[in-house]
């Protein structure tokens, strides 16, 4: 196979402008291509409002050697096409199947694969399955009524699901996994773009039937997903794992079940505090580890597609995306995270009298507005409780503030009137003072948002009002956050306009708990499989359900499946 990179066609361009182009790079007819395959495709907005779309193509061609020998460079290489394999099984025998607690990604892929493999793993939930944690959903998004166990954290598809459906990752993929989990993600009902697209995403809207679809695989090839299940202990002997103790919702009344199984997957998400203490009591070894905490900041999309594009509302171009990032003078660095084109902020909180935020869009990216978390690292160094736990307590702090000054509702305030109050300084012009290059821009930047969309509003999703967002934060983060954005403002036009809003408090950006493994992927506890970003290994759909992969790896090569696929019944 011959990969060919930086393809550059227009917008409006056909497969055989693609070929032509691919032909003349390899010097041939494009009757002798034999086959092609889209590895990536993006958008270079580099030299706007002339867009191009960038393709990086797979091709067969007869001769490989003769074509290869004529081409030279980088655009041009032979490769061999990375392809996913399942390790060979062990021997040991399983005592009791295993068990996965939380349906998320890392959970459902660890889950699909096991139970392909044999292993007729069970998998158990504290919220409800996805048809009913949407209804459950969207009664707290319109009344206000908040189920602890089945919300926008919790439920089948974990919180991922009630996001934008960002698939793209920076872990390295030399085993094929990223791959394997975009193939199973479009086996699954999701779009097929996402195999080549730079930035690929599914939408929530289409992440809903996915994940059903997942489940329906697990329990059709032998495996059980069990709602309504919350693990409120482990069961020990000594350091090895010997069940999991669950308490069970069953039409409004409690039950409680011992679960014996030495194969314990610990999948719980980032949300888990519960869990995570309970854990903690135990004595699992965990540590606090760094997150990043913020703020959602609001612009008009078409806005954002004119910063991007140099023009908005173009019909073959979807929502622009952007990622920034800035060092402030204090070293902290502050950077965009989650960012939803074409989307809504949403109330994703998970306990009463607290309230987080996340981002979300639906598959087609065409909300009136786009957004994404604006966030300032946090470590172990800034929690005033020094545990293991450190973390959550601080999380805590702030979602109680949050909730408070906007009295349950989500609070928003815009930019302008968040920088007066932290800085003292009027409006974005005092950042300009004495550089006439600046005050121009700031100028500029404080009719952009107007130009766009004169009846510019926050789309939130839950309710929300107007409140003093900027005593969230401490102090210092909210002026790192200041100083950051007007840093950014400087080279992205009208980012750091007064008029964007801003609304809080951004605290689950990912965990704030390590809970250690070894080699095996085993804690101290043996049997017990710490696994993705619950657990401190992951950050995102992708790179946890990669991490779910691998635990079903290291649990297949040491314990003999229940049965081989190829010996079940056809």
């Amino acid at each position: 196979m011959i990969r060919i990179n930086q393809i550059k066609v227009p917008l409006d361009h056909s497969e055989q402008d693609i070929l032509q182009k691919a032909a003349a790079v390899l010097r041939i007819r494009p009757a002798e291509i034999l086959d092609f395959r889209i590895v990536k495709k993006s958008i270079d907005a580099r030299k706007k409002p002339e867009i191009r779309i960038s393709y990086s193509l797979d091709v067969s061609v007869a001769s490989q050697k003769k074509t290869l020998a004529r081409c030279k460079g980088a655009q041009v290489q032979a490769v061999e096409e990375i392809r996913y394999r399942f390790p060979a099984t062990g021997k040991q025998p399983l005592r009791g199947r295993p068990v996965i607690i939380g349906t998320g990604p890392a959970g459902l892929f660890c889950g699909y694969l096991l139970a392909k493999h044999g292993y007729k793993p069970l998998l158990l939930e504290r919220g409800n399955c996805v048809e009913q944690r949407l209804v459950d959903v969207q009664r707290f998004w319109q009344e206000g009524v908040l189920d602890p166990d089945s919300n926008v954290q919790f439920g089948e598809g974990g919180a991922g699901t009630f996001s934008d459906g960002k698939l793209n990752t920076l872990v390295k993929d030399k085993f094929g996994r990223n791959k394997e989990v975009l193939r199973i993600f479009t086996e699954a009902g999701a779009q097929k773009e996402i195999l080549y697209e730079a930035k690929p995403h599914i939408g929530t809207d289409v992440l809903v039937s996915v994940v059903k679809n997942l489940r329906e695989q697990i329990t059709a090839w032998g495996g059980e997903v069990r709602f309504g299940a919350r693990v409120t202990k482990l069961s020990c002997e000594g350091e090895q794992v010997k069940g999991v103790v669950v308490q069970y919702r069953e039409n409004n009344r409690e039950a409680i079940e011992t679960i014996e199984s030495e194969t314990v997957v610990l999948a719980i998400g980032h949300s888990a505090r519960d869990t995570f203490e309970m854990l903690y009591r135990m004595q699992v070894p965990m540590e606090a580890k760094a997150f990043a905490v913020g703020l959602r900041m609001e612009h008009p999309r078409r806005m954002i597609d004119r910063m991007q594009y140099g023009s908005a509302d173009h019909p073959l171009l979807p929502a622009a995306s952007y990622k920034v990032t800035a060092r402030t003078s204090s070293g902290r660095g502050v950077y965009s995270f989650c960012m939803c084109p074409g989307g809504y902020v949403v109330n994703a909180s998970s306990e009463p009298g607290r309230l987080a935020v996340n981002g979300m869009s639906y598959s087609g990216r065409d909300g009136d507005n786009s957004n994404s978390a604006m966030i300032v690292t946090v470590t172990p160094e800034d929690y005033r409780d020094k545990s293991p736990l450190g973390g959550i307590a601080f999380q805590r702090e702030l979602e109680e503030r949050a909730y408070c000054i906007g009295q349950g509702a989500v609070p928003v305030e815009t930019y302008g009137q968040f920088r007066q109050s932290v800085t003292g300084q009027p409006n974005l012009l005092s950042a300009a003072e004495g550089t006439e290059g600046l005050q121009a821009l700031a100028d500029s930047d404080r009719a952009v948002i107007g130009q766009y969309d004169p009846e510019f509003v926050p789309t939130i999703k839950g309710r929300y009002c107007l409140a003093p967002v900027h005593d969230i934060l401490p102090p210092e983060l909210n002026r790192a956050l200041v100083e950051g954005i007007d840093l950014i403002g400087q080279t992205v036009h009208g980012f750091a306009d007064e008029n964007a809003y801003l609304s809080g408090v951004e605290s689950r950006t990912s965990s704030p708990v390590r809970i250690m493994r070894d080699e095996t992927g085993q804690s101290l506890f043996r049997g017990l499989y710490p696994c993705g970003e619950g657990a401190g290994y992951a950050g995102g759909i992708t790179s946890a359900a990669m991490d779910g992969m691998v635990t079903a790896e290291k649990i297949a090569a040491e314990f003999a499946p229940f049965d081989k696929p190829e010996e079940r019944p056809k």
